[in-house]
């Protein structure tokens, strides 16, 4: 079994509904995210995942919250953008698109700063 990664950056802000506190008001952060893919087998010539494919694949996802209000994008509409929904939302629509039966997305990490993040997987 292999495990790869790739972390990639967005700027974007948001607000928490139902927050009581400083959060509760639009604010922004420089995100990282960081997805973990694990893999069975290389293929023919050592590789996993081809890096470059999988950074399209995120970077074509995180385009839809750059420089955004995530709060106000459409897939969270009816969902609390908290770092940990965004983790889960990425998730799913990233999964769909990587996973193979060889190649399956372990874990996307959300950070709002260096030092807070939030991470979501299955078992």
């Amino acid at each position: 079994m292999f495990e790869i990664d790739i972390t990639r950056s967005f700027s974007a802000a948001h607000c928490l509904r139902g927050y009581q506190g400083e959060c509760a008001a639009l604010h922004g952060h420089n995100w990282t995210v960081q997805a973990v893919l694990r893999v069975k087998e290389l293929d023919e010539i050592g590789i996993a995942v081809d890096f470059k494919k999988l950074k399209r694949e995120l970077d074509t996802i995180l385009d839809d919250f750059d420089h955004t209000n995530i709060s106000d994008c459409p897939v969270f509409a009816k969902l609390n953008p908290t770092s940990e929904i965004i983790a889960k939302t990425i998730y799913d629509i990233l999964s769909p698109k990587i996973n193979d039966g060889n190649v399956k997305l372990h874990r996307i990490r959300v950070c709002e700063s260096p030092s807070s993040g939030a991470t979501y997987f299955e078992d």
